[in-house]
């Protein structure tokens, strides 16, 4: 197994409340998948979650080293949860097409969160 990124994000939860008050559907549209919108919802700190997840895909785009460029729109990166709770990268779009370009084939992610901050650390990797 070959390392081909790390990356990692923080970001105040107060923020990502403060864009989803002020932007509402349109935000989480642009930003979030029904999938993630659905899980996100369904918490009973939302917001948290939420920025959670917007912490693992900037983290994600770090692995990649590409931001928010190259065509990138921020649902080709999705977090799902496996059945047991754990996060996991789900790519589509120019991000998938980037990652296999890179050939990575495995993810690691961790998403942290309290109430004041959600922090994620994303590690993308080939095998040899």
């Amino acid at each position: 197994m070959t390392i081909i990124g790390v990356g990692t994000d923080i970001v105040e939860c107060l923020r990502i409340g403060q864009m989803i008050e002020k932007h509402g559907e349109q935000f989480l549209e642009r930003v979030f998948t029904p999938q993630e919108m659905r899980y996100c919802q369904a918490r009973k700190h939302a917001t948290e979650h939420f920025a959670g997840r917007w912490a693992a895909k900037e983290a994600v785009l770090k692995c990649l080293g590409t931001g928010w460029q190259k065509g990138i729109n921020w649902t080709d990166v999705e977090v799902q949860n496996t059945f047991e709770g754990t996060p996991r990268v789900v790519l589509t779009g120019a991000a998938r097409e980037i990652a296999e370009q890179m050939r990575i084939t495995q993810w690691w992610l961790s998403i942290s969160h309290c109430r004041a901050y959600a922090t994620a650390f994303a590690l993308a990797a080939s095998r040899d």
